[in-house]
């Protein structure tokens, strides 16, 4: 265990301690004239920052955004992933690794170049696709800017979540479908009956690692806004951390932004435990 409680420690409790200690300090300018005179130093302040990204209209305003993102992105990509996986271990598909790779192969594409690419694909006059779809289509719109994102998301995670589909699936004893067969199970019964339900388990990590993952949208908005700029640098509540890190916001700096990436990571927290908490609940009755 000392390999993985070494690299444990370095890589995931340390962050989240100097996080910690970030935001409880600020930067303010030293020295007694009108303009400071003596640079920029860190001054310890407590807690205010914490109030601050607590009572940050725009941060909530964010977060209701990648809330309502998750309730309808979430569900079609797990569906699609698990529907996926279950096709590829029926054995009713010639060449199932071929088919696996393709299906990963999205996941392989750094996120921002994905996001680049379907960015063009959304822009009128240059988009391949606008000229066949009905007039007036836009997928850049207030109303439809959301779900053209959750697009892009979907298309680049669903393999990614198949792979854990389709472990599970084949970690399922075989025995378990001839004895099916041979009391006259049919293929969507053995599906639905025996399947479906032994892979709760992988459906439980799929959603938690997208939960998480959704709290932190970035790429797919960050390159979105550059093209519109409408949507402001608070979008989503990652944008409006790191443009507050880069004083592209107020308040700005280090302390605020390590303050909404601390808040961040509390409510991903708490959001994976309920669910989890309700999915066991689920289970036992």
């Amino acid at each position: 265990m000392a390999p993985f409680s070494v690299l444990f420690l370095i890589v995931f409790l340390v962050p989240i301690a100097v996080s910690v200690r970030s935001a409880m300090f600020a930067q303010m300018p030293a020295g007694d004239d009108l303009y400071g005179g003596g640079g920029i130093v860190d001054t310890f302040i407590g807690f205010d920052n914490f109030a601050l990204a607590i009572s940050s209209g725009p941060f909530w305003v964010g977060m209701g955004r990648v809330l309502v993102y998750a309730l309808f992105q979430i569900p079609i990509m797990i569906a699609a992933a698990l529907g996926l996986a279950l096709l590829l271990d029926a054995f009713i598909v010639r060449r199932p690794g071929l088919f696996r790779l393709a299906f990963f192969l999205p996941f392989a594409i750094p996120g921002v170049i994905a996001a680049m690419i379907w960015l063009y694909l959304y822009t009128p006059g240059v988009s391949p696709l606008l000229p066949y779809l009905p007039e007036g289509t836009s997928f850049m719109a207030p109303g439809t800017i959301l779900a053209s994102m959750a697009n892009m998301t979907t298309w680049t995670y669903t393999g990614y979540n198949m792979l854990i589909f389709l472990a599970a699936l084949q970690s399922i004893p075989r025995d378990l479908y001839e004895a099916a067969r041979l009391d006259g199970a049919t293929g969507w019964q053995i599906a639905a009956r025996i399947k479906v339900p032994m892979v709760r388990g992988a459906a439980l990590l799929a959603v938690l690692l997208s939960i998480i993952g959704t709290v932190q949208l970035f790429n797919e908005p960050m390159v979105m806004e550059s093209a519109n700029p409408w949507m402001g640098k608070s979008f989503t509540p990652m944008m409006l951390t790191y443009n507050s890190l880069l004083g592209a916001v107020s308040p700005s700096g280090t302390g605020p932004a390590s303050a909404y990436s601390v808040l961040m990571a509390v409510i991903a927290g708490v959001l994976a435990i309920v669910y989890a908490f309700l999915q066991r609940r689920k289970g036992d009755a």
